[in-house]
């Protein structure tokens, strides 16, 4: 995932190669929340199952495998809603500190844990740019005037 270009300068020199480590290195190229293989084609149901193709099973949001007998994506009723997605991972902080660059603060998150990890924080960022673009005015300098 591209880093911001106004967020950059809090990211080290090193993120790059730092990311890779943990994505493919410790996490051997899957999500460290629900198991989704780096890269691969995965087949995802609408209650957030998904096909892993290397297991041959089906696994839950969480990558914990289900406990009823399910066929193979192949093998389903035309009538089933099922998607493809290809999955990227990415290097997510877990505090949210992009400072704080300890080992056990990071993970490798697949765009759908990512976007779940991070949805408090996206909120309340929205709301402050949201009461940011309703100020009437500077402190010191009073109304804001029209052009």
């Amino acid at each position: 995932m591209p880093i911001r270009r106004d967020m950059r300068g809090f990211y080290p020199i090193d993120w790059r190669e730092l990311s890779h480590s943990i994505r493919f290195r410790r996490a051997k190229g899957r999500c460290d929340h629900c198991r989704r293989p780096h890269g691969k084609l995965i087949c995802v149901g609408a209650d957030g199952i998904w096909w892993d193709e290397a297991d041959t099973l089906w696994r839950d949001g969480r990558g914990r495998p289900l406990r009823e007998a399910r066929p193979a994506p192949a093998d389903l009723p035309p009538d089933v809603s099922m998607t493809w997605t290809r999955v990227f991972l990415a290097c997510a902080h877990l505090d949210h500190d992009t400072a704080n660059n300890v080992s056990s603060n990071l993970a490798a998150l697949c765009q759908r844990c990512h976007l779940n990890h991070d949805r408090a924080e996206h909120r309340r960022r929205r709301r402050l740019r949201w009461r940011a673009s309703k100020a009437i005015g500077d402190l010191f300098t009073g109304p804001y005037r029209e052009p």
